[in-house]
């Protein structure tokens, strides 16, 4: 017996099952094409590089500045001072010439060898000896003094000499074995008349008597 619902009579497929089956199959279709929807979505948004900031660079701080920026001693050339020129050193003294030297007849005698000495002695007799000597110059070509000395007048002995002012005089100024010295000296007495006589006096460089 034939059912008025069954579409034997219509020649039409069923609709029931077969319709909802396909209604599933389409939601999940529409439900996988999302996921992969989001997926994509998902990837391209990770992707995708980062807009560019529009702010400008931070200024290094102040601190920094003067932290990498190089300090003024070490970029500024330290000006030396120039040593100061040391004064040359002058040139050495003059050599002072002394009052001949020890040696021949007054090898025993003072003052001599001797710069401006108060006594003169050439080892004789009391003529030969003069005391407080005072120079009123020296180391020029001649050499002048006063002093006290016995005085013999003619027709006396040595032994009636009196003592009194005698002027003293040292010349022939030059080198006496490698040294600088008045090479002769003689005393006289101008108050009885006498004067100085360059031929006759003491040489006092070999230590021997000329002109007398």
């Amino acid at each position: 017996m034939l059912n008025d619902q069954s579409p034997a009579g219509t020649g039409s497929a069923p609709a029931g099952p077969a319709r909802g089956r396909a209604a599933l199959g389409a939601a999940a279709i529409a439900a996988i094409a999302g996921i992969a929807l989001a997926a994509v979505a998902g990837c391209s948004s990770g992707s995708s590089t980062p807009a560019a900031s529009s702010s400008p660079p931070a200024t290094p701080s102040a601190t920094q500045a003067a932290t990498t920026a190089p300090s003024a001693a070490a970029t500024t050339p330290v000006s030396t001072p120039s040593p100061t020129p040391t004064a040359r050193a002058s040139s050495a003294p003059a050599a002072v010439p002394t009052l001949g030297q020890l040696a021949g007849d007054f090898a025993h005698g003072t003052g001599f060898g001797q710069v401006k000495p108060a006594k003169i002695f050439n080892g004789g007799d009391p003529t030969g000896l003069v005391t407080h000597v005072v120079w009123s110059s020296w180391g020029g070509a001649r050499a002048t003094a006063t002093g006290t000395s016995d005085y013999v007048g003619p027709n006396q002995s040595v032994a009636q000499g009196t003592e009194e002012t005698a002027t003293v005089v040292a010349f022939n100024l030059g080198t006496c074995d490698g040294k600088l010295m008045y090479q002769a000296v003689e005393w006289y007495f101008p108050q009885h008349g006498q004067a100085f006589n360059p031929g006759q006096y003491e040489d006092i460089c070999t230590g021997t008597y000329v002109g007398q």
